[in-house]
């Protein structure tokens, strides 16, 4: 097995949606809706702000090892796409051999956030080169389009452009959320703000939902903890409601935020990079028959209930159990979306779409009690059902009076003489289809028919014998033409 050190040169990274996890086998326990996000327009064209960039996999590995993860990205698509591909690497190619205690399936999860990260910032060399190589003129205390307008025979605006091009992408990250379930139980590690919800029932059969995840952002207290201990204002930095060019505490990627955070202000002073690729992590938890099913979203799904609701978050999530649930936004629990739908992509497809209709519809209502942004995020959510019944579940399809018997026969192939073979059609007796002893034990369909012979005479596909008596006649009449030599 090779070193983690070693492993990421046998992967290389590829910005593009395709990932390796591709080629592994789907979890059949679950599913997967999106939705991509939209500029609301008067006119109810739709429009995107940029394009789609959340990214997701829900793989199993064997049949005690099953992984899933949802990526919300940030600045393009780059750093999703890389913890995409990456991330299951680090987990499943022999680094979960020999682990059995909940510390140390917990610290694979740990070292695989830190290994990607190295990883991708490894990837970049070259963009910092180039970025390094523009900055060389650029004067202390001032920025790229200062310095164009004071000293324009330093940069040129074509640099200033090329430069903030870059720093965009430098700024790429994104947040993660990844369960991994191994031998029966549950491990949830996330950074940044996507969460992952367990839904079980209680000793009275009722459904709770417990958020497995922890939002790094400014409203959490041991985040703004975390930075006033590297010397941070964390009240100016709180006030506005970003860390540098972001608003969560912890990601994946953004180099800008991360090796390059002393050119923010309000971050020049830390002791340390204040925001970290350090995962929060639950974990083990015990799959028993209290487990119903298991949601991973992205920021988009509960943000976007949030926006037009104005509720807390317990109640946002009883909205979006209810959307599982029910066809109709209603707190009534009379139809079911894991009766409703077959497929548990249908049952995550069927609430994001829900949620993005109460989202256009409020936005569109231009209601002066709701305040809204006129825009919606991408939205990423994966169900993953444990012990909740899908009756309408699609299976293999079936027919009762259609059967099918894998067995094969094989049957002595008869040589047919030259001589048994006429230029007139066969007869009946010849195109016999009555079975033998050597016929297959395969069912038939429809029944009661015949099985063919297949050493029969088949019956000619053309009449020649028209062609025949008007060649005979010629050549009694003496008008046949004389036979070319060849």
């Amino acid at each position: 097995m090779p070193t983690r050190a070693e492993r990421p040169n046998l992967i290389p990274f590829q910005d593009t949606q395709y990932s390796w996890t591709d080629d592994l086998p789907v979890c059949k326990q679950s599913g997967v809706g999106f939705s991509t996000n939209q500029i609301y327009r008067e006119d109810g064209y739709r429009q995107e702000e940029h394009p789609f960039e959340d990214r997701s996999f829900h793989c199993r590995y064997d049949d005690s090892t099953f992984l899933y993860g949802v990526f919300d990205g940030h600045e393009g698509t780059k750093v999703a796409n890389f913890a995409m591909q990456r991330m299951a690497a680090e987990i499943l190619l022999g680094q979960l051999n020999g682990k059995s205690t909940d510390e140390e399936v917990k610290e694979v999860l740990r070292q695989a956030f830190i290994a990607v990260e190295r990883g991708y910032l490894d990837s970049i060399g070259d963009l910092l080169a180039e970025r390094t190589s523009l900055q060389f003129d650029i004067p202390d205390g001032l920025n790229s389009y200062e310095t164009y307008q004071k000293f324009p025979h330093l940069v040129s605006l074509v640099e200033v452009d090329k430069l903030n091009a870059l720093n965009c992408e430098l700024s790429a990250g994104t947040s993660a959320v990844v369960a991994l379930v191994y031998r029966g139980k549950l491990y949830v590690a996330n950074v940044g703000d996507s969460r992952a919800l367990l839904c079980k029932t209680d000793a009275n059969q009722v459904l709770r939902v417990v958020q497995l995840s922890v939002d790094h952002d400014l409203r959490n207290e041991d985040e703004l903890l975390r930075l006033s201990h590297l010397e941070l204002d964390t009240d100016s930095i709180r006030q506005g409601s970003r860390i540098g060019n972001q608003e969560t505490t912890r990601c994946l990627g953004n180099y800008l935020i991360k090796g390059g955070y002393r050119e923010f202000e309000e971050l020049a002073s830390a002791t340390a990079e204040p925001v970290i690729a350090e995962p929060e992590i639950h974990g083990g938890i015990e799959l028993d028959d209290s487990c119903k099913f298991l949601l991973l979203m992205s920021r988009g799904l509960y943000k976007s209930l949030e926006e037009v609701t104005g509720i807390d978050q317990f109640k946002k999530y009883e909205i979006i159990i209810d959307c599982i649930y029910s066809n109709a936004f209603l707190s009534s629990r009379t139809k079911f979306q894991f009766q409703v739908q077959s497929t548990l992509t249908g049952v995550a497809q069927a609430v994001v779409d829900k949620v993005v209709r109460i989202h256009h519809d409020i936005n569109m209502s231009n209601l002066q009690s709701t305040v809204t942004t006129g825009k919606r995020d991408d939205i990423t959510l994966l169900v993953r059902n444990f012990n909740f019944p899908l009756p309408h579940a699609l299976k293999s399809p079936t027919n009762p009076s259609v059967r099918f018997n894998p067995i094969i026969e094989s049957t002595q192939i008869t040589t047919i003489p030259d001589n048994e073979y006429s230029t007139t059609s066969a007869t009946e007796e010849n195109s016999d289809f009555s079975t033998t002893e050597t016929s297959s034990s395969s069912d038939i369909y429809p029944p009661g028919a015949r099985p063919m012979n297949r050493n029969t005479r088949i019956k000619p596909y053309v009449n020649f014998s028209e062609y025949y008596e008007n060649v005979e006649k010629r050549r009694r009449e003496g008008t046949l033409p004389e036979a070319t030599p060849v």
